[in-house]
């Protein structure tokens, strides 16, 4: 069984504010629904634009076998971060599970994947009504 360490926010992101005990129960039945050990999860920081626990995270990597993040607009918003992100999933041929969405991320195909679904989501306020 896959070990997977959780991540949750104790902000908001992009607009929504969702609390932490519903992310991690949102996160563990994602987990036993998909057959992964669930470790804790790692609750960002509250500073705006703070990333530094999923950072401690990706650093883990090595010893575990991916990241379930409560969701995919949970990772940063500045788009040379998140490419760092990904590459450093793929690399390293590690998982990166989003709960809400229900998508994994281990491969560039994914990874394209869920960049369309953040550009897509950032034009939207700017969309008329």
């Amino acid at each position: 069984m896959k070990k997977v360490r959780g991540y949750i926010y104790s902000r908001s992101f992009m607009g929504e504010r969702v609390p932490q005990h519903v992310q991690n129960m949102v996160v563990r039945d994602y987990c036993q629904r998909n057959g992964l050990d669930f470790l804790l999860s790692a609750a960002e920081y509250a500073m705006p634009d703070s990333d530094l626990m999923l950072e401690q995270l990706l650093f883990e990597l090595k010893d575990i076998d991916g990241i379930i993040a409560y969701s995919l607009f949970q990772l940063p918003e500045d788009s040379i971060k998140r490419h760092r992100i990904y590459n450093q999933i793929i690399d390293m041929k590690k998982n990166m599970y989003f709960a809400v969405e229900g998508l994994s991320m281990t491969t560039i195909q994914d990874c394209e994947r869920i960049e369309t679904l953040w550009c897509v989501r950032q034009t939207l306020p700017n969309c008329s009504k």
